[in-house]
């Protein structure tokens, strides 16, 4: 499990690389793209899905994975977690 205090856009990056290669996103300057426009599909999604809860020790509901979300969202939903299970 991860010692972070929080979720940030490195954590988010290291995971996308990981779990589903580089898709030629900038995070940093597309935060509030949606990941299918990113060219995350949902089962790239699903695969970030689960290295996050593995890696952080919680457990997503399905709204913050949707294709129409963003990487934005997705850290706030983690720190979001991470905030209530301390």
């Amino acid at each position: 499990m991860a010692t972070t205090a929080a979720f940030t856009l490195d954590d988010l990056t290291a995971i996308l690389l990981a779990a589903a290669g580089d898709q030629g996103a900038d995070f940093g300057a597309e935060l509030t793209t949606e990941f299918d426009a990113l060219g995350y599909d949902s089962l790239a999604l699903l695969e970030i899905s689960g290295r996050i809860e593995r890696e952080y020790g919680i457990s997503l509901d399905d709204d913050p994975l949707t294709a129409q979300s963003t990487p934005q969202s997705l850290i706030d939903s983690v720190n979001s977690l991470l905030s209530t299970s301390v």
